[in-house]
């Protein structure tokens, strides 16, 4: 961005507060919601969180869930040095202060914060917008940093002896794999086996380093071929049903079908759809995906919709930035002026992304 550029976009920033601030006061529709930090904490991956859009934010939230972390992680794997009925008390009102900070308008003014983070979000062109492209990209950098955060934790929790790379012998499964035996649901899956820990060693020698170690927990978002290949090996293993090392079209079809039909419908109007219905389009792209013809996906042919199978967080962030994008965008050019950002402040501060909600309307959890 150049001087005179940055010098207009200053001008007009507080222009923009100056009328903000001066205007009669207008009751938001939203205002009388109170913003909220996320407050649970689990060791389970299966769902998946988007990262709170002002960083900010993200940092309060980083490291409420770090206490927590911390304190499970100490339950879970030293029950022994927990104490009986401990105080929480102190940690409750220190969460509680946080949230008391953020609705304070004194100290966290949410249209200062848009007119700050908004020349940060503009960039490709710094043009006085943000398309749905510069927010997509906005949202997978917060993504990326808040995962390489909690790659990082897990790091110092694992590197046993502090050398700053992983070998499998110092890497500890779950710890319900270690309290279970090979007859548990999902005990055979390889998440954390030697052979996902292997694929996920980049440069082949023995052990993680963080960027290994971060493409060893999501390999969703790794470009290692190593590692994409062992994925869809997983999933032939997951959804093979009669144990002959592929998938059949039924397997398929009850299982890899839906989650490519979800992924390509989402954020779309979808309405539910029959077996037969749905029999068509999944033989259709089942041929197009059995290469040789033999009525059975491989390993090689899987490979096409792994990326579907498991959504990377470039997936996600252009999910999100398409939701703010339909919420804020008043005029319908597809793209953001800071006025409309201004103007629509809880699309950014108090909207909720979960794959649960059949739809997309204003929640009081803070993101």
């Amino acid at each position: 961005m150049g001087k005179v550029s940055v010098t207009i976009y200053i001008s007009v920033a507080l222009l923009i507060l100056f009328l903000v601030s001066h205007s009669p006061n207008k009751a938001s529709p939203h205002r009388h919601r109170r913003l909220k930090l996320r407050s649970s904490f689990s060791f389970s991956g299966n769902h998946h969180e988007h990262v709170a859009f002002d960083p900010l934010v993200a940092d309060i939230e980083r490291q409420r869930e770090d206490k927590q972390w911390e304190k499970l992680y100490m339950e879970h794997a030293h029950k022994e040095l927990v104490a009986p009925a401990a105080e929480s008390q102190p940690e409750w009102e220190e969460f509680m202060n946080a949230e008391d900070y953020l609705n304070n308008e004194d100290r966290f003014n949410v249209t200062k914060r848009l007119v700050l983070l908004f020349p940060k979000i503009d960039l490709q062109p710094a043009d006085g917008f943000v398309t749905e492209l510069e927010l997509t990209e906005w949202n997978l950098r917060q993504a990326e940093r808040e995962v390489l955060h909690r790659t990082q934790r897990e790091m110092e929790l694992h590197d046993k002896n502090r050398d700053g790379f992983l070998s499998f012998a110092e890497y500890e499964p779950p710890t319900w794999v270690r309290n279970s035996d090979n007859t548990t649901f999902g005990y055979d899956m390889g998440w954390w086996k030697e052979e996902h820990f292997n694929a996920s060693d980049a440069d082949g020698d023995g052990l993680l380093n963080i960027t290994e170690f971060n493409e060893f927990l999501h390999p969703a978002d790794s470009n290692n071929p190593k590692l994409l290949q062992w994925l869809c090996k997983e999933e032939i293993r997951e959804r093979d049903t009669d144990k002959d090392g592929k998938v059949n079209f039924k397997e398929f079809f009850h299982g890899l079908f839906d989650l490519v039909r979800n992924y390509d419908e989402e954020g779309h109007n979808s309405t539910h759809h029959s077996d037969t219905s749905m029999d068509v389009p999944a033989k259709r792209l089942f041929a197009q995906l059995d290469k040789d013809g033999d009525g059975y996906l491989s390993e090689e042919e899987i490979l096409p919709i792994i990326g579907k199978l498991h959504p990377s967080e470039c997936y996600y962030a252009k999910q999100q930035a398409a939701y703010i994008i339909s919420q804020a965008d008043t005029d319908k050019d597809g793209r953001l002026t800071l006025m409309e950002m201004i103007e629509s402040p809880y699309v950014f501060y108090s909207a909720i992304f979960s794959d649960e909600e059949d739809d997309y309307e204003y929640h009081d959890e803070f993101r």
